[in-house]
């Protein structure tokens, strides 16, 4: 970006901001995704966290669905909990699909689906997600194996193990198979009923979008609008801080004041001629605000920094202008994260991501699913308005050249909107051909804008919960709750209920 010379009362500006003013890692937080996976682990609260000694098991698992002659097999990982299981010719099966992170044995004993599984008398599993945390199909990440990542491979694993652990555990075909899914699992949830209902008798999907979408410009206005739903000020406060930024950055002054108030890692001044290293110092900006909309108040260890709190620091003008609100709100986020510095160079982002060691950073997740944003999904959460509250400084062409340069030039704008196109054909969109299917959304989650929140028809129910965020119903429920979280996680029960024929071992549901 080039340094646009000022005219004198563009200078007076900068200079009396930054009179007002003075008185090395990534976020954890990206691409609308927590480093450990979007739903993280079941609960914060420690008197609520529960052990229990859960075997880590393996089953062997093909490597290629889709072509007969391919024979070769991996080993991926599961977890069961039959502590409520009661073994009779109705007793239901509960598995909750695994997502873009590592499987955790915390959701075996943790998690609104283990009350159900008490009530129910459910066998409860988890399976891994291929390519996340163990299961581990290649020797390592690398583009060539990374195209044995996809949704369909894995709802073909899902459908592969069922039919293994009906055999293994000689269960009746009286006994029910109902998935669990959060986010990314709550669309395989969803989809497995859809592509294998003689497998999977129902599903429970949460928060799972729906719509593959390249440009999912919608992301931030829900992000905008949870964020006026505390205060309508606090968007008026954050689009002056963005706005400032741009001022600050056209003279070296004020790029120096940006370096020491957000702690970047490296000198603005080095980067102000790289449209791409800019673009992502306000993508991360903006992520920060992200992050807290999409886990406000989860019952989840995501859920550390609230809307409340970013917003009373962005409405407190004691700090200063809105530039240094915009600040200390990068510092809690710094904090929180354990970082030391805001990291916004391109380059180092692209190098990071191109490591293809089971070993790196980037292989807790992040360079995977980034292959499934661009091979599948979309889902790139952009804002490309300069009058808008994040301005414009990254758009849908910022993620789409991630995609080329991490993993392969053939994957251009072109490539990614037929894989989305194609995404959609497969599954349906907001169209599935689905049934006993229940898919359940928050208001303040800006996910929710990608998929069925309104019941299109009887066949299709759904819950939406307003004050609510990102699998909000999914985690351990606690007393202060709020009374609509309660009544959707009670309507679940019912829903399950109904599937189950009123199958249920205990009475009732607290």
């Amino acid at each position: 970006m080039r340094q646009i010379p000022m005219n004198p009362k563009e200078t007076f500006y900068v200079l009396l901001l930054l009179a007002i003013i003075a008185q090395c890692s990534s976020l954890n937080f990206r691409r609308g995704r927590h480093v450990n996976g979007f739903l993280g682990e079941p609960s914060k609260v420690l008197s609520l966290q529960r052990s229990l000694d859960v075997e880590e098991l393996w089953f062997e698992q093909r490597l290629d669905h889709f072509k007969a002659d391919n024979r070769q097999t991996w080993q991926q990982r599961y977890f069961i909990n039959d502590q409520h299981y009661v073994n009779d010719s109705n007793a239901p099966v509960f598995i909750m699909i695994g997502g873009e992170g590592e499987a955790t044995k915390k959701w075996m004993n943790e998690g609104a689906w283990i009350h159900y599984a008490e009530h129910f008398g459910a066998l409860c599993i988890q399976l891994e997600h291929r390519f996340y945390g163990k299961s581990h199909p290649t020797g390592d990440l690398s583009t060539s194996n990374l195209a044995y990542l996809s949704s369909e491979q894995a709802l073909a694993d899902l459908a592969n193990f069922v039919s293994a652990m009906k055999s293994k555990y000689n269960m009746k075909a009286t006994q029910k198979w109902i998935a669990f899914g959060g986010s990314y699992p709550g669309s395989l949830a969803a989809w497995a009923r859809e592509k294998y209902p003689d497998l999977i008798d129902g599903a429970i999907s949460s928060s799972g979008p729906l719509l593959a979408e390249v440009d999912f410009r919608q992301y931030f206005e829900v992000v905008k609008a949870s964020l006026a739903s505390y205060k309508p000020d606090c968007v008026e406060a954050v689009t002056r801080s963005f706005a400032q930024v741009e001022i600050l950055l056209k003279h070296m002054i004020g790029q120096r004041n940006l370096d020491e108030k957000f702690k970047t890692c490296t000198p603005l001044k080095d980067s102000i001629e790289t449209p791409l290293d800019i673009a992502n110092l306000f993508e991360n900006l903006a992520g920060n605000f992200a992050g807290v909309v999409q886990y406000n108040k989860d019952n989840s260890p995501h859920a550390n920094i609230t809307i409340d709190e970013v917003c009373d620091v962005m409405l407190n003008t004691q700090l200063g202008p809105p530039v240094t609100r915009l600040a200390a709100v990068n510092d809690m986020l710094l904090k929180q994260s354990k970082s030391k510095c805001l990291d916004y160079k391109y380059d180092k982002m692209i190098a990071d991501m191109k490591n293809v060691s089971w070993d790196s950073e980037v292989a807790k997740g992040m360079r995977q699913w980034t292959y499934q944003t661009c091979n599948e999904f979309g889902f790139y959460q952009t804002s490309d308005n300069k009058s808008d509250t994040f301005g414009d400084r990254f758009g849908v062409d910022f993620f789409v050249r991630q995609c080329a340069d991490i993993f392969s030039e053939r994957m251009d704008a072109n490539f990614v909107e037929q894989a989305v196109l194609a995404t959609n054909k497969f599954y349906g969109a907001l169209k599935p051909d689905t049934t006993q299917v229940l898919y359940v959304h928050g208001s303040i989650d800006p996910w929710h804008a990608l998929g069925l929140y309104v019941s299109p028809n009887a066949k299709t129910p759904t819950i939406y919960i307003e004050g609510t965020a990102h699998c909000a119903n999914m985690y351990e429920p606690v007393d202060s709750d709020p009374e609509q979280l309660k009544a959707a996680r009670n309507k679940i029960l019912k829903f399950l209920a109904k599937l189950l024929d009123g199958y249920a071992s205990f009475a009732s549901f607290t």
